[in-house]
């Protein structure tokens, strides 16, 4: 028989999903504006920004509502601390997704910049790690977990290869600056997804098989 503890998990659950589909949809849709000079649906991310913060407070109440009064064990206590940490890297993936929409507005509203492939393609890999990592844990599958944390150095690489490529931009022509700075915050910026689409996949893992590989902490269940 289904008790009042384990429908309030269940109702957890689906709250962190929610967060999970917005955040999802936030940083596609930030990405889609940057790269296609779409004013408007900049806007529409940093607008809706409230809402996936408003979701993580709600997280929060429910979980440590759950912990004072239900006091859960083993498994149960496991996958709310983890849901915890796992909502604040999707509201974390949020406030990135903002910012993204934010420097694609400014650069929108001016002259494109060239040489724009590298960050094409970091949008392309942030995108597909965030995709990946909230599939993973919407599965319950630490396998596809795995495979976000092989994909992070490449996102990172391709973040170096971006920057190194608007430094010199920006070395060679002056009237540039200003445009490919903040192309070069985007591109921080979607690393830093690449990086809390990392934290996600090592959540799922310790949710689902009770390791906690975050900086390399001892394996205990």
């Amino acid at each position: 028989m289904e008790t009042h503890f384990h429908r309030e998990l269940q109702k957890l659950r689906l709250t962190i999903l929610e967060m999970a589909a917005h955040a999802t949809t936030a940083i596609e849709d930030a990405t889609t504006a940057l790269i296609r000079r779409d004013v408007d649906l900049a806007g529409k991310v940093v607008a809706g920004d409230r809402h996936i913060n408003a979701l993580e407070c709600d997280v929060d109440e429910r979980s440590l509502r759950l912990i004072a009064l239900d006091q859960p064990m083993a498994v149960d206590l496991r996958s709310i601390v983890a849901t915890m940490r796992l909502s604040m890297d999707l509201e974390r993936i949020g406030d990135e997704s903002s910012n993204i929409a934010r420097y694609a507005r400014f650069l929108a509203e001016r002259p494109k910049l060239s040489g724009l492939e590298g960050l094409e393609q970091l949008t392309g890999h942030a995108v597909g790690m965030a995709r990946k990592a909230i599939d993973s844990f919407r599965n319950g599958d630490p396998g596809s977990a795995r495979e976000v944390l092989v994909l992070d150095r490449r996102c990172n690489e391709i973040e170096r290869e971006t920057r190194a490529g608007f430094m010199e931009m920006m070395r060679k022509d002056g009237d540039t600056v200003e445009r490919a700075l903040h192309a070069i915050f985007a591109a921080r910026s979607l690393e830093r997804v690449g990086d809390l689409s990392t934290n996600i996949a090592e959540s799922v893992i310790f949710i689902e098989e009770g390791l906690n590989i975050k900086h390399s902490c001892p394996q205990k269940v």
